[in-house]
């Protein structure tokens, strides 16, 4: 399985400037490029991940997407004067040229294609590609919106022509719609286009109709084009989150990528002019770490937009440090996503339903008034253009509240990922980096196992794991080391002392999942734990806010986990916000070990990726799959997914509908 992160990187492709003055033109400026790379530099990041040349893109390759007449326009601007070169953009909307011009756009387009040889060819999993002039806009024939060749379009056409892909994924989370991306496959079922887009009832650039959420494609294509319309400024965490879980992520999955490119665009992040949104860097993080889960982890992001250098340059770190595999920061702000938001993935789900299983029993028809006004610009009425409004003291407010936020959300290094504790015997089956604990127990510990567990004060075995497993989780609160693996012959006694111990050290927030049959008592009345179990059978208990059972059924056919993860699970667990994860593997558990190694990998952006893993001894064979997402490893394989038993999807919908009030992020419709 190949490993490690690839970057692309040339200043050459700063020398690409605005030679007059235009005011839509001016904030695409080389600094864009140049921050994020010296902000690398600062977070020694550069020197982590494999630098792969750049090289220029060829004329047939760039021609798998653009027109020939086209080339030449392009190519003819080498030699222009000023005046020719400011006649030629004019012939094009919100676009500049240099003399350099052509000579960085195929850079552009010969750096995206060897980030993606590089993943495809197994020399790296993933990557980044950090380029100008940006791409998602420009067309067949056309430059648009500062884009000249169409980087992550070339690519997705290369990477089939090549390796012979069927399937590819573009996410487009740049603020403004990748209409390029859009024309060009929107008759093409072998790529699925998702863009979320700032759109404001088609009042903001490039205020087309076919942004909406009900451009889906067409022909054979139709299903394959999904844009999320955002109708106001200051989406939040939540708002970009909550689209991922309840939108992409189902639908993704179902698709079953072989490739997953990324239009990765950061004006859609905090302090961006052109943007206006909210999004805080570390929420890349999370965007990243969620799609590391698809196409067996094959990704490559291509920059794209950004405009504000902090907000860009700080959210490009947290990306290339999730590909990396580095511990997540917690996503900070409020897990509730806003109305507006939820009227959004509301008419997308409802648009889509009829071309996707996970969406297949969806009771939605699109919504005929929405919360934000709208706004349809009448015949000779001016609409936005797009021209971004700097304002230098909000620009500066953005930097100081940029460079103490980071302060604060960013986890502490561990020198240690992870720490296991399991008999030698099992030892062979784990990655060679974690660390086996050899220390034991301390005295106090050892006392408190034998006040918690006095019927078996004399079974040395039980009393050694219990000692063991606290030690620990010790060392994971403490921030040592970043989580743990401990096998028992007691999951359920072992959990209940982990949780109770937790409240020794005064965490404030636990969550626990417990996967299999579970025996176990404990308070949870006060919030500071909150139990989940996944089991076989139908629990006794009522669900609480705090206790939650999914009886989810077997089916040794079916790997779709997509309905209790995405739709249920991962939006209790981000609305919780806890300060560690347990997940306890007990005996009888019904997700198999592709279910188990997803949901644990998925779990680590909670709790900054602070997990304690038990593993019942009956589940041992399980270890060496468990012990892999732990250490960062997040290539999980997967059958190609199936739709879930319809009776797994209504106890879904029933527990979404019961809890939703409770816990924010289980909103998916205005319709609550």
């Amino acid at each position: 399985m190949a490993s490690g992160t690839a970057l692309v990187y040339d200043d050459e492709m700063t020398s690409h400037k605005l030679l007059w003055e235009d005011p839509i033109c001016a904030i695409e400026i080389p600094e864009r490029l140049s921050s994020c790379y010296k902000n690398l530099k600062c977070y020694n990041l550069v020197e982590r991940c494999l630098s792969i040349p750049v090289r220029e893109g060829t004329e047939d390759e760039i021609t798998l997407v653009h027109s020939l007449d086209y080339l030449e326009v392009v190519k003819n601007t080498q030699k222009m004067s000023e005046e020719e070169l400011r006649k030629a953009a004019a012939n094009y909307d919100a676009v500049f040229f240099h003399p350099t011009t052509y000579r960085c756009a195929k850079l552009a387009v010969g750096a995206t294609l060897q980030l993606v040889d590089a993943v495809m060819s197994g020399t790296t999993r993933n990557g980044m590609a950090l380029v100008r002039p940006p791409g998602h806009h420009s067309q067949r024939n056309a430059a648009n919106g500062f884009c000249v060749f169409n980087n992550v379009a070339i690519a997705a056409k290369y990477t089939q022509r090549k390796y012979n892909v069927q399937r590819v994924l573009i996410v487009d989370w740049d603020v403004h719609h990748g209409q390029g991306i859009q024309y060009i496959f929107e008759e093409d079922p072998s790529v699925l286009y998702f863009s979320w887009h700032r759109f404001e009832h088609q009042r903001f650039w490039p205020s087309l109709r076919e942004s909406n959420y009900d451009a889906v494609g067409r022909g054979k294509g139709e299903g394959f084009n999904i844009n999320v319309p955002w109708n106001k400024v200051g989406m939040k965490n939540s708002d970009y989150l909550a689209v991922f879980l309840h939108v992409l992520l189902p639908v993704a999955f179902e698709f079953d990528p072989e490739l997953v490119l990324v239009s990765a665009g950061y004006d859609s992040g905090i302090g961006d002019p052109e943007g206006q949104m909210s999004a805080t860097p570390e929420c890349f993080a999370h965007l990243t770490h969620l799609l590391m889960h698809l196409a067996k982890g094959k990704l490559c992001l291509v920059l794209e937009g950004g405009y504000h250098l902090k907000s860009l340059s700080e959210s490009v770190c947290m990306t290339i440090k999730t590909l990396l595999g580095d511990p997540l920061p917690s996503l900070s702000g409020e897990m509730k996503p806003c109305l507006s938001a939820l009227e959004s993935m509301h008419d997308v789900r409802a648009a889509h339903k009829q071309y996707w299983k996970c969406l297949a029993c969806e009771d939605l028809t699109p919504l005929k008034v929405l919360s934000t006004k709208l706004w349809l610009p009448e015949e000779g009425e001016a609409v936005q253009t797009g021209i971004p409004l700097v304002n230098q003291q909000e620009a500066a407010k953005t930097d100081k509240f940029l460079e103490l936020h980071m302060k604060e959300i960013l986890p502490l290094e561990s020198s240690v990922r992870t720490v296991v504790a399991v008999a030698e015997r099992n030892a062979d089956v784990l990655p060679s980096s974690v660390q086996i604990e050899k220390n034991g127990a301390s005295e106090e510990l050892k006392a408190i196992v034998c006040e918690f567990a006095a019927e078996f004060v004399n079974e040395e075995k039980i009393l050694n794991v219990l000692g063991n497993m606290l030690a620990v989780l010790e060392k994971i609160v403490k921030k040592k080391v970043t989580s743990g693996l401990v096998v028992s012959p007691e999951a359920s006694l072992s959990s209940s002392l982990a949780l109770k111990h937790c409240r020794n050290l005064r965490l404030p927030k636990v969550l626990c999942v417990f996967v299999g049959d579970m025996d176990m008592n404990i308070d949870l009345d006060d919030g500071k734990v909150f139990l989940i179990n996944i089991c076989g059978k139908q629990s006794e208990q009522a669900n609480t806010k705090y206790r939650i059972s999914l009886n989810w059924k077997e089916d040794a056919e079916r790997s779709t986990f997509s309905p209790m993860f995405f739709g249920f699970i991962l939006p209790v667990a981000y609305s919780y916000q806890p300060d560690l994860v347990i997940i306890v593997v007990g005996s009888n558990q019904t997700l198999g070990t592709s279910g188990i190694s997803l949901l644990i990998s998925l779990l680590q952006g909670l709790a900054q990726s602070r997990i304690l893993a038990l593993i019942q001894d009956t589940e041992v064979q399980l270890l060496g799959d468990i012990a892999k997402p732990l250490t960062g490893d997040i290539t999980p394989c997967f059958r190609t997914c199936t739709p879930a038993l319809q009776e797994n999807i209504q106890m879904v919908k029933e527990l979404q509908e019961q809890f939703q009030q409770e816990w924010k992020m289980l909103r998916c419709s205005s319709n609550y």
